[in-house]
């Protein structure tokens, strides 16, 4: 059998949005920097969900909390002891890890809609506990005017960083979809009673995949620090979670890049529609409702079909 030809379009596109990004601070004013790295934060939060989303089939409803907890570890260690920035953005994405395990633990023993509506309530929990206390977390203030290191310190350097981490957790989270444990992980999604019954732990699976989307959540929380110098406690707020969900369904959550387009379209959304109306998520749920509609897989999922499908006459053009 022929080997599918490799798509050079897509290629080229991929290279041409990498080199776009690479030289987007010598030629944008300093509004549309930050608007790019807030793109590549959220995009990177949206495909954190989407490894337990997905790729786990576990209906991750609160997963903003380990984004915010992220974020406020990042931000209490820089603000409340005297251990170097970079030892807190290492920290903090493994305080995110452990939450998600400590959360998972409780969660992962219930399934589907169940585990959803615990986990809202545990990260509920979350949030009351920032969003109260004051004398530790800045209460409903949150924790403004973060020093960061000088090297971070202006939007050019601050945009490339974000941009070389995101690029750096996206592929090590591809590495991981496409790994064994992705594969199995997928396998659960699809059917977890026939894996249980050939012998996968999907408990134990679902578990370490509660782990890594918490720890590259917690990656997004110190990104997030570093673009905008402050946190509070929205950032763990369910109705962001509800957002990155979204995200997700906009993109295509069954592709692997599809919560970055659905993170682009979000952002761009809330920030060009919201200069003309406060009403934006009115415009978003007509989009939505569409997308549900014409495109239940995703933009990009849609896309890709098209070119699976393209790819497909060649090869029976080619016999």
């Amino acid at each position: 059998m022929p080997s599918r030809p490799m798509n050079w379009k897509s290629v080229v596109i991929g290279l041409g949005i990498v080199v776009l990004l690479l030289v987007a601070p010598l030629f944008l004013s300093r509004f549309y920097i930050y608007f790019l790295a807030l793109i590549l934060v959220t995009g990177l939060l949206a495909t954190s969900l989407n490894i337990v989303l997905g790729f786990g089939g576990m209906y991750q409803f609160h997963h903003s909390v380990f984004y915010g907890v992220g974020a406020y570890s990042v931000a209490l260690m820089i603000t409340k002891t005297s251990l170097p920035a970079f030892v807190g953005f290492m920290v903090a994405p493994i305080v995110s890890a452990l939450l998600a395990v400590v959360m998972g633990l409780i969660c992962v023993r219930l399934s589907k809609l169940y585990f959803g509506m615990l986990q809202l309530s545990l990260g509920s929990l979350v949030w009351a506990l920032v969003f109260r206390w004051y004398s530790f977390t800045g209460g409903d203030d949150g924790i403004h005017g973060i020093p960061l290191p000088s090297i971070i310190s202006s939007i050019n350097t601050s945009y490339y960083f974000t941009l070389i981490v995101t690029g750096i957790c996206l592929a090590l989270m591809y590495a991981v979809t496409n790994s064994p444990f992705g594969r199995i992980f997928q396998a659960i999604r699809d059917n977890p009673e026939r894996s249980e019954s050939i012998g996968v732990n999907v408990k134990l699976h679902q578990l370490v995949g509660q782990c890594i989307a918490g720890f590259f959540a917690g990656i997004a929380g110190v990104l997030f620090v570093t673009v905008e110098g402050s946190v509070f406690p929205d950032l763990m707020f369910w109705t962001l979670s509800l957002e990155i969900l979204i995200m997700c369904l906009l993109g295509g959550w069954f592709t692997f890049l599809g919560p970055m387009l659905g993170a682009a379209i979000m952002v761009s959304l809330r920030t060009v529609v919201g200069v003309y109306t406060e009403y934006w998520t009115m415009v978003l749920a007509i989009i939505l409702m569409l997308l549900i509609y014409f495109l239940p897989e995703g933009v990009l999922g849609y896309f890709l079909e098209k070119i699976k499908a393209h790819g497909s006459g060649v090869l029976r053009e080619e016999r």
